[in-house]
């Protein structure tokens, strides 16, 4: 059996082989660059059918039906008994990540029956022992799907109903960990199955228990339930973005996702006001548009409708499949959407997922920085910086002795952190750098950015990170930062349970938490935070879930690999001091792929619920979206402030806003600068501000960048929603009511009272 060895140790242990040959093909930059001469919404859908159509290859690493095809030839055309077998077993893992589970299940299982060699079997096992708990999540969280399902620690009507497929992974787990007790991969998905079963902990093994997965945090935050489900909002799709922001100006916050296959069409959910959503995916236009592993939001236009900008190409390779357009989108005010990437002057073709929309040369109009993904020095993909002509069309300023960066780019964000009011840019890599660039000012017809070296140092540490985003956790003027760890060889199961049971600072995906020191340079206050464990995050937004006035985290554990079956975590502020985990008591640690997170009032109660993106990167790991309800974590008050710029963009990004209070007696101050977020979700241009127990605000002030007006409003009543325009005497007061989200068959959820 040497040659079945050779075939198993071969394969790749994460279960993504890639041993086709053949080549790859993409629309070329030739064939797009004469469509775009009309430039138009059908050009760009011409496009994406033709790069799908060049994306169905069977060297195409997420093209599972055409590699299960060519498995399929193989085994029935081969009389060579190695050949076979090796197409068998990538036809098992390519099953599984197409969607075919039993299937799957059935070719390890056959596997199985022609080898009695104690390594090959561990391996096979392996594989079968996943194929097992995906299907068993088939048959239960995807078909008798709920708001409980797959929510760690597993409980209530997340447990299955069909055992079957649990309870065999539970006898492959319990089998490889009798030949391998050092096993943590098994050993962290063997307590992960008896959770489902509903038998953990007293039913694991007691030398295979993993304790406490289920322990409560000891701070007082109530569970968030998910109603999704009920709304008719979960979009079955792959890992995608989200951006939760009013597109027709009703007040009412709508939702758009997208999904990065280019045959995953983006949704367009519209917020009736009523307490139900209408699907107008179709209607919009927007459902002709595919692909996007990120959305962002925009109003690069000026007219007061919010546009949408959509990222294609990651983690797919810089020379061949990754070559993909973005799409800037254009909101017509009607509640349709046209693309107008090819007449805005910004159709390119290269591998991303991130981007930052700021007005970076302070004319008034909004500008985008994108970062690409270069992995081959020798074909470079560099990022690009275009600004806004003013005329609906954009120029790249991004050139050799200009601004030329390559790096493997996974996540870019933007906020003026040295406060002198130009908006800087922090660019995160999966090359083990970070680059801050600092914004000096406008230079001739361009913008003048130098490499500034205020970041802390980690030695010789690796430090590939992932998202990141600037914020001002502390609430002291000053904007802070975070990146996280990211390890793409990684499986997150091992990690998790090395984690749990023996937690040391030898772990990988750590956030670092930078605070910003006033002068230009950060320290890395990571450890002293709080923060020292796994996070592993691609997906992750702050906001505030108590309306304490301190800024919380959430970070959404994405990752491609089946093993990788960890919990997306919930971090609370605890006033600037520290951040706690209080993901098992939010109930909001959801076990599947988490991506795009936005924080977002979405009933107008005044506390922010949160809306994330899941799914995985390959066909077979689609699962429905969560939108987490705020049960009304307290009884703390807020404001709700939209900004509308004059001579600032008219979204007015880069705005900044002070509240000045007294909570108890004691003055307080909160700083929020206006930003969509972190790099991986669009949370709401609207502020949505936390001001505890206050009864009033003594003052509300706005800071505009580019007229540089200061608007200053005194002895403001909390609980409402205010619009405040550039340069205008006094602000209105909108009329909003709370939206009671009600199921499907017009009944008001029990979870849903009206708010105070």
């Amino acid at each position: 059996m040497k040659f079945v060895i050779n075939l198993i140790l071969s394969a790749l242990a994460v279960l993504v082989p890639l041993l086709f040959a053949g080549s790859c093909g993409n629309v070329s930059e030739n064939q797009s660059m004469e469509s775009a001469n009309s430039g138009s919404h059908q050009k760009m859908i011409d496009i994406l059918a033709e790069t799908d159509r060049q994306l169905d290859n069977a060297d195409n690493l997420y093209a599972s039906a055409r590699r299960i095809a060519f498995c399929d030839s193989m085994i029935k055309n081969t009389n060579d008994t190695f050949q076979r077998l090796n197409m068998q077993y990538i036809r098992a893992v390519t099953l599984l990540e197409y969607g075919d589970e039993s299937r799957s299940v059935a070719d390890f299982e056959s596997l199985l029956n022609q080898t009695a060699d104690t390594v090959v079997r561990n391996k096979l096992r392996s594989g079968l022992g996943v194929a097992c708990m995906r299907l068993a999540e088939r048959n239960n969280c995807l078909q008798r799907h709920s708001s409980d399902a797959c929510i760690m620690p597993i409980r209530g009507n997340g447990i299955h109903q069909d055992k079957s497929g649990a309870k065999k992974a539970v006898a492959v787990y319990e089998t490889m960990l009798a030949e391998d007790p050092n096993d943590l991969n098994s050993r962290w998905l063997l307590n992960i199955a008896y959770m489902t079963l509903g038998e953990y902990p007293a039913k694991v093994p007691a030398k295979w228990l993993i304790p406490n997965l289920d322990k409560r945090e000891p701070y007082p935050v109530k569970p968030f339930v998910d109603i999704a489900p009920e709304l008719n909002i979960g979009t079955n799709d792959r890992s995608g973005g989200v951006i939760t922001d009013d597109f027709d100006n009703d007040g009412d916050l709508d939702i758009v996702t997208s999904a990065w296959g280019l045959d995953d069409p983006m949704h367009f959910f519209r917020n009736n006001g009523d307490g139900t959503f209408t699907d107008r995916s179709r209607e919009s236009n927007l459902n002709s548009l595919t692909g996007g592993l990120n959305l962002t939001s925009t109003d690069y236009n000026n007219d007061g409708f919010l546009d949408i900008f959509v990222l294609r190409g990651a983690w797919q390779g810089q020379d061949g499949f990754g070559k993909q357009p973005n799409s800037l989108v254009r909101n017509n005010g009607d509640g349709t959407f046209t693309d107008v990437t090819v007449e805005a002057g910004i159709l390119s073709f290269h591998p991303t997922q991130t981007a930052t929309w700021n007005d970076f040369n302070r004319d008034g109009w909004l500008d985008v920085f994108i970062g690409n993904e270069t992995t081959n020095p020798d074909n470079p993909h560099p990022c690009e910086l275009y600004l806004n002509n003013k005329n609906g069309s954009f120029t790249n300023m991004a050139l050799p002795g200009v601004l030329h960066i390559t790096a493997f780019v996974k996540g870019v964000a933007s906020g003026d952190y040295d406060n002198d009011g130009w908006p800087d840019i922090i660019i995160s890599t999966l090359d083990a750098q970070q680059i801050l660039l600092r914004n000096r000012g406008t230079r001739g017809n361009t913008v003048a950015f130098e490499v500034a070296s205020g970041l802390p140092d980690h030695g010789k540490e690796t430090a590939k990170t992932f998202p990141t985003g600037f914020f001002d956790f502390d609430n002291d003027g000053w904007l802070d930062l975070f990146l996280c760890n990211y390890e793409f060889e990684q499986q997150l199961s091992y990690q998790a349970a090395k984690e749990a049971l023996r937690p040391s600072n030898d772990i990988t995906g750590k956030l670092y938490l930078y605070r910003n020191n006033g002068d230009g340079t950060f320290a890395d206050v990571t450890k002293t935070m709080g923060f020292s464990g796994t996070i592993f995050a691609m997906g992750a937004n702050f906001g505030d879930i108590d309306n304490d006035g301190w800024l919380d985290l959430y970070f959404g554990t994405g990752n491609p690999n089946y093993r990788s079956l960890i919990p997306n975590k919930m971090y609370k502020n605890l006033g600037g001091k520290k951040f706690a985990d209080v993901t098992v008591n939010a109930r909001v640690g959801n076990l599947q792929k988490g991506h795009g997170v936005a924080f977002a009032d979405l009933d107008n109660d005044g506390d922010q619920d949160i809306y994330a993106e899941m799914g995985g990167a390959f066909r077979g790991d689609a699962y429905p979206s969560s939108l987490y309800l705020n049960p009304d974590q307290s009884t703390n008050n807020w404001i709700c402030l939209k900004l509308e710029g004059v001579q600032t963009n008219r979204a007015a990004i880069g705005a900044k806003v002070t509240i000045a209070f007294r909570e108890n007696g004691v003055p307080r101050i909160v700083y929020r600068e206006v930003n969509s977020g972190a790099s991986f979700g669009c949370s709401p241009l609207r502020r949505e501000i936390g001001i505890g127990k206050s009864t009033v605000i003594d003052e509300i002030t706005v800071v505009w960048p580019v007229s540089n007006t200061v608007q200053t409003f005194k002895n403001v009543q909390p609980n409402q929603f205010l619009k405040i325009k550039e340069g205008q005497t006094g602000y209105e007061q909108l009329s909003l009511d709370p939206i009671v989200f009600k199921k499907q068959d017009g009944s008001v959820m029990p979870m849903c009272a009206p708010a105070k």
